[in-house]
């Protein structure tokens, strides 16, 4: 065979590749099954325009309300699973047998069946008909095979699972036994309401998700994949294992609006993975790195695989939160995979690509504080400029900024046109001029802008946002080859109003394509969902870590962590994190509180999102890692087992921001203190990375590992070592509560132990957290956290609980005694320990050095 026959065989088999990671495997010749693998999805994504448009509430028209939405939105998946989908690899991909169109009208109808018959259903809630329960059977069951389909069976199998062991509980060992449900109890929960298949779940897949998918796939379309590769690549390429760096910043780029950790292999992995070949790296590293980058997008805001709108939902935070508190992790583990990549190459003697252009120091220093200059600028005109034309113009200001973006949008485009325009191939055999090919695609940041404008300065919802970046995006997939054609005084179908227009199309058909099992996978996680809230589970998996754990605390951690990345493999991002936060979450708020720990919600499920996430490189299941290993030839355990060696150092952050939650950015108190986390955090991160690895600036010795892993231990944990010293709280008793309350500061927390029986008798104890009111004295004070007290022999107990409020939702129960508060102590900045800590990296930097420098000459 030849080496141009290898190239077109290897290009049919990554292309079905991403069809089967993305859009459905089926591919059908006939002329009326391909216009309804086009127009469906086209009208879905038409639909979901509408939705999240504000059209319906000024016209008044078609205006649907969330369980309406969410029904429809399920029965274009369900069609779609069973059409674009073959049942088996083995089935026919180029035509559409009869018993799939059978099933997949009774499965969009028994999807929309909330919508169809929404009037008569909400009458009878708990009461269902014959016609409704058979539905709901016929649907779920639908629903399992239409997820199988999509997404391969360990979700289908887990939810098949949770649904046995609802109706099967009272059969159960008596350690998780449960009264059972019955048929009638089950379908309502599952089907006909909003606890299972209907819940939050599906409604943040419809509300927000969907757009988000949208804006990547049209991005996708106008060209900005390719612009962000050809990018990091013309900017990294050059370094020692440049490709491998440039795969990890593309990936990043890619995976800030992906869905999928696979889909990000396949696609950017097509480009990156031959490239780091060529330089050097072996087929299992090179394929290792791009799993690597791609699981880290799940985890990088403002998308993470949908999981931060759920997070929204979950948590109780708003989007901006999720997105600040999330953010920090993120990138320094991304800093980390580049280092981690930059010792491999060290290691393996590797060189970058050959610059076309080579600049002085003085060039490259004057270059960058241009840059520097030129965003400050540009942003403060943007931010003040807007400002001032609010000001000014008032309800015409929206006019006035679409001319101003409509400027701005012409101006870089007729900056695009001064350089030539961009390859599209897979093969990058020259470095790109830098210069030159940031310069080719300015214009595609205008939407990521507008995204980012609406999200936090105008504080618009996410779906919103979503909606007015895409609205321009389109116009830019619609108008860019045209008006470059006209800039350039070039005709031809490159440059014709007619690609873009199919490009625009095709878009909207690939972005309703890829949310197929985004779709189904949120459903079928409902089911869990809808399990737990239904036979109360969740007690039954905190029993469980507890009695295996015996108690302690960072074992609790140690096997959430692991039932977490047992549960994640083979699942997608999103029902992973539905999955993981439902059943997991709890176990550490509960144990974790038993145990002394308070931490904020967002930390637990940012805690068990990762573990789950982790689960795409992990052996044996490692689904991103054998799409690596399809394009890069190696074996799959092999890459993941080397992705996950890249990947401990997303492994140990969670454990670090657990127990020093300001690495989450929660409790920053001012700018200095900001830097001083980011810094401190940067470089413990590649110090790690680097004891990991075993090489620093020269192969390390073992004490010199163990003296790195001290570093980073030190740096992100600086309170394990302070607290030994300086305590840091002080313990009153719980008959001081009142007056201490009064004491505290508005908006500081309040930390109390109190004792209390379950509902076995058991006796416990527990540490609770609330934020402290404006109220005047100490009991209006408590009366705002939710509960009064009263004390009776000695002792200050619980005496009521306000229904709904903070107190109640945290575990404040009548009767409990409250055993002692906690006031922060006064004693010196635990930030103390960074210079011990530093002194003892610098040590280990010139040991190394002066190692290396004997051993240059040979």
């Amino acid at each position: 065979m030849t080496e141009a026959n290898s190239t077109a065989v290897d290009q049919d088999a990554l292309q079905e590749m991403i069809a089967e990671a993305d859009t459905g495997a089926r591919n059908p010749v006939g002329a009326f099954p391909k216009k309804v693998l086009f127009f469906i999805p086209l009208m879905w994504t038409l639909f979901q325009l509408w939705y999240a448009s504000p059209l319906p509430f000024i016209f008044n028209i078609l205006v649907f309300n969330s369980t309406e939405a969410r029904a429809i939105h399920l029965a274009f998946a369900m069609f779609l699973a069973y059409t674009a989908y073959p049942t088996f690899k083995s089935s026919p991909r180029d035509y559409i047998p009869l018993q799939d169109w059978f099933l997949a009208l009774v499965g969009a109808f028994c999807a929309a069946y909330l919508f169809l018959f929404y009037a008569g259903l909400s009458e009878r809630p708990g009461d269902p008909l014959t016609i409704d329960l058979v539905v709901a059977v016929i649907g779920l069951i639908l629903l399992l095979e239409a997820t199988r389909r999509a997404l391969g069976p360990p979700l289908m199998v887990v939810a098949s699972v949770f649904i046995f062991y609802t109706f099967a509980g009272s059969w159960m060992p008596d350690v998780i036994a449960h009264k059972g449900a019955s048929l009638v109890k089950g379908m309502s929960h599952y089907w006909l309401g909003t606890e299972g298949v209907y819940g939050v779940a599906i409604g943040v897949s419809t509300g927000m998700v969907f757009m988000f998918v949208l804006f990547g796939s049209l991005l996708e379309s106008a060209g900005a994949g390719n612009y962000f590769i050809r990018t990091a690549f013309a900017g990294l390429g050059h370094m020692k294992g440049g490709p491998a760096k440039a795969a990890v910043v593309s990936s990043g780029m890619t995976g800030l609006v992906s869905g999928s950790s696979i889909a990000n292999v396949v696609t950017t992995g097509t480009f990156t993975i031959p490239l780091m070949r060529k330089v050097g790296f072996s087929a299992e590293k090179a394929g290792a790195v791009e799993v690597a980058a791609s699981t880290n997008g799940q985890l990088t805001p403002p998308v993470m695989g949908a999981a931060a709108f759920l997070m929204v939902e979950y948590v109780g935070i708003s989007y901006l939160d999720v997105i600040k508190h999330a953010f920090l992790p993120a990138i320094i583990s991304y800093i980390a995979l580049v280092y981690i990549v930059h010792l491999e190459s060290c290691k393996m003697g590797l060189k970058g690509m050959k610059r076309t252009v080579t600049k002085t120091v003085a060039q490259k220093v004057f270059s960058f504080i241009m840059t520097f200059l030129f965003i400050i600028i540009i942003g403060g005109a943007t931010y003040y400029g807007l400002g001032w034309i609010k000001v000014a113009a008032g309800k015409a200001t929206i006019y006035i900024v679409t001319l101003l973006l409509a400027a701005v949008y012409f101006a870089l485009v007729w900056l695009a046109c001064r350089v030539p325009e961009l390859e599209v191939t897979h093969e990058i055999n020259e470095l790109p001029n830098l210069g030159e090919t940031a310069q080719a695609g300015y214009y595609f940041l205008l939407p990521v802008v507008v995204l980012m404008w609406c999200l936090t300065v105008e504080r618009l919802s996410p779906s919103l946002s979503a909606y007015w970046a895409t609205m321009l995006l389109m116009v830019i997939v619609l108008t860019q080859r045209p008006l470059k054609g006209f800039i350039r005084k070039t005709k031809g179908d490159e440059f014709s109003f007619k690609k873009g227009f199919n490009e625009f199309v095709n878009g909207l058909v690939s972005g309703a394509r890829n949310m197929i099992g985004i779709g189904v996978a949120t459903a079928a996680a409902g089911i869990v969902v809808g399990t737990v809230t239904l036979t109360g589970i969740g007690l039954v998996m905190t029993e469980f870590v507890e009695f295996i754990s015996g108690g302690n605390l960072p074992l609790i951690l140690f096997f959430t962590a692991i039932i977490s990345l047992l549960l994640g493999m083979g699942l997608p991002t999103t029902a992973n994190y539905i999955v993981v936060s439902t059943l997991m979450a709890p176990v550490i708020v509960e144990l974790g509180a038993q145990n002394g720990l308070i931490v904020p919600l967002i930390a637990v499920h940012l805690f068990v999102f990762y573990f789950g996430i982790l689960a795409d490189d992990t052996p044996p299941v490692g689904l991103a890692a054998f799409a690596a290993a399809g394009i890069s030839g190696g074996d799959p355990i092999r890459t993941g087992i080397q992705g996950f060696t890249y990947d401990i150092r997303t492994a140990i952050l969670p454990f670090m921001f657990i127990f020093n939650t300001e690495l989450l950015m929660i409790g920053i108190g001012s700018w200095f203190h900001l830097i001083t986390v980011v810094v401190s955090s940067v470089i413990a991160m590649l110090a790690f990375a680097a004891a990991t690895q075993g090489f620093f600036l020269t192969k390390s010795r073992f004490y010199e590992t163990i003296a790195l892993l001290l570093v980073t231990f030190t740096l992100f944990r600086p309170g394990f070592f302070w607290d030994k010293v300086y305590p840091p709280f002080e313990e009153k008793p719980g008959t001081q509560l009142v007056q201490i309350v009064e004491n505290l500061e508005p908006g500081s927390m309040l930390r109390l132990k109190i004792k209390g029986e379950n509902i076995k008798g058991k006796e416990y104890t527990k540490a609770l957290m609330f934020p402290v009111g404006n109220a005047q004295n100490g009991v209006d004070r408590l009366n705002e956290i939710g509960f009064e007290t009263r004390i009776e022999d000695g002792k200050i107990l619980v005496d009521n609980v306000v229904f709904s409020s903070n107190a109640e939702k945290m575990g404040i129960d009548f009767d409990q005694e409250i055993l002692m508060v906690k006031i922060p102590s006064k004693r010196p900045s635990k930030q103390l320990m960074f210079i011990p800590a530093l002194g003892l990296l610098a040590l280990v930097f010139f040991v190394q050095r002066k190692r290396r420098d004997k051993l240059a000459p040979t």
